[in-house]
């Protein structure tokens, strides 16, 4: 039977209006119904709420949720990017598989707490800390799968491609668990799929080289071939510090846009995450492509990266989508405002993103947060369109943080106002996984996050852990 939702307001076309159900089929799928149809559905009031698409998380490494506050010194993790990676690398280091389901669920569960219907895993653990391959090499990938089947979230599993630490560079150690030869890769990424290739739940699957450093170009071509023969997106890092832009230079006489640029790997499949480093011509050509940047505008001010020329990239018609990337912080809407707050600071001017194309600022970063990441990933979801997935949130109109809203400004109050506070409910497929803010597993999930937290850091000096 047809599900209809009735909401105080319903996000229809950029705005919020009252008098409208969202109906839901037996299916997760939504459908657009008649007026017959609605009166023969179970009704589902969501009085003094407002219903609006969940939003989509494209760029996540969910394990390190673990280093949540423990890099923020210059005496544990130094200066910079590269510095930083030390700390992220203990964690990697000290998870076991069991750990590695843990961890992934407590980001997980913090992200559909922020609204997040969808998450696209960015996924470089493979192997035993050693380097020794599991019996099942896709033990680790299994795990963040379960994990987010655990917590109900839609996941993207975006199998990641690490096979050298760069450009003449000895294997660094911290990179251990990461390592695979190209030909590994690409057969244990098709044995993934291949036991997921009629699951109920949805798991979908992309392709992530990681980047130029950790991907010769002879090992890309064959792997984005791959992935492009099962119809596969592909996401990569690109460009994120100038001394990757310097390596990849050394290396082949071209920044690393213009490398995928002229060896033909972009393409509308495509996604380049932080995309911060690059120039006017390289942006031309990325739209050219009618490829996508996934921004991640938390992690790339907490690391120092720089900042993503967001009004140049939009007025050529590059797409933007979000991410969460090192879980600093897990806010959707956040990191969607911060697009614009940054350029304010650069210009010293406001709204800079606003009206290009005629499109007002609060629907084009709205977009950002749902609708570009679900093109991104390869799915149907981030709007409210017939046969798309049922994802969606419902927000509190007596929140302290969105009062004095109308229909008609309440996107724009959401965009630059909401407390995550706000965020009550979260359905998926249909399937609602947070009831009135609360998770069915969040006391469980917590605790054993909290005991992962306490085994990884209780004997590391400078971090403050004490059992």
């Amino acid at each position: 039977m047809t599900t209809r939702y009735s909401p105080a307001l319903l996000f229809d076309s950029g705005t919020f209006k009252s008098g409208l159900s969202l109906c839901v089929g037996p299916d997760g799928k939504i459908e657009i119904a008649t007026a017959v149809e609605r009166s023969s559905s179970a009704v589902i009031e969501l009085k003094n709420k407002a219903v609006l698409p969940g939003f989509v998380n494209v760029h996540s490494h969910a394990f390190q949720r673990l280093i949540r506050g423990k890099s923020e010194s210059r005496v544990t993790s130094g200066k910079d990017f590269w510095s930083w990676r030390g700390t992220m690398y203990h964690a990697a280091a000290s998870l076991s598989p069991q750990d590695v389901y843990d961890v992934a669920r407590m980001a997980f569960l913090e992200m559909v707490k922020a609204g997040t219907t969808t998450v696209g895993e960015f996924h470089y653990l493979h192997t035993a800390p050693d380097g020794t391959p599991y019996e099942d090499p896709n033990l680790l990938g299994r795990q963040v799968i379960d994990a987010a089947r655990s917590v109900g979230i839609r996941i993207v599993l975006l199998r990641s491609a690490y096979l050298r630490s760069g450009f003449e560079l000895s294997p660094d150690p911290g990179q251990t668990r990461f390592f695979e030869t190209a030909s590994d890769f690409c057969r244990n990424a098709e044995a993934l799929i291949g036991t997921y290739s009629h699951d109920p739940h949805g798991v979908r699957f992309g392709i992530a080289p990681h980047s130029v450093r950790a991907v010769p170009l002879d090992a890309l071509h064959p792997i984005v071939a791959w992935a492009r023969s099962k119809d596969l997106p592909v996401h990569m890092h690109v460009a994120e510090q100038l001394a990757e832009n310097a390596a990849c230079v050394r290396e082949y006489g071209r920044t690393p846009l213009a490398l995928l640029h002229d060896e033909k790997l972009l393409g509308p499949d495509f996604t380049a995450v932080h995309a911060i480093h690059i120039t006017d011509e390289e942006i031309a050509r990325l739209a050219e492509a009618q490829g996508t940047i996934c921004s991640c505008p938390t992690t790339e001010r907490n690391l120092g990266d720089g900042i993503l020329a967001a009004e140049s990239a939009m007025r050529a018609g590059i797409r933007i989508a979000l991410g969460s990337d090192s879980q600093a912080q897990i806010d959707p809407l956040e990191d969607a405002r911060q697009l614009d707050y940054h350029l304010r600071l650069m210009q010293q001017q406001r709204a800079i993103l606003d009206q290009i194309e005629g499109q007002s600022l609060s629907a084009r970063l709205f977009a950002c947060a749902t609708v570009n990441g679900a093109r991104s990933l390869g799915l149907d979801s981030g709007s409210f369109t017939q046969d798309s997935s049922a994802d969606f949130i419902t927000v509190d109109l007596n929140d302290l943080s969105i009062a004095g809203h109308s229909g008609e400004d309440l996107l724009q109050i959401l965009m630059f106002g909401l407390n995550r506070s706000a965020i009550k409910d979260v359905f998926v497929s249909g399937k609602q996984i947070l009831r009135d803010g609360k998770h069915a597993l969040e006391e469980e999930i917590v605790a054993r996050y909290q005991e992962v937290h306490r085994s990884v850091w209780k004997d590391t000096p400078g971090f403050g852990v004490k059992r």
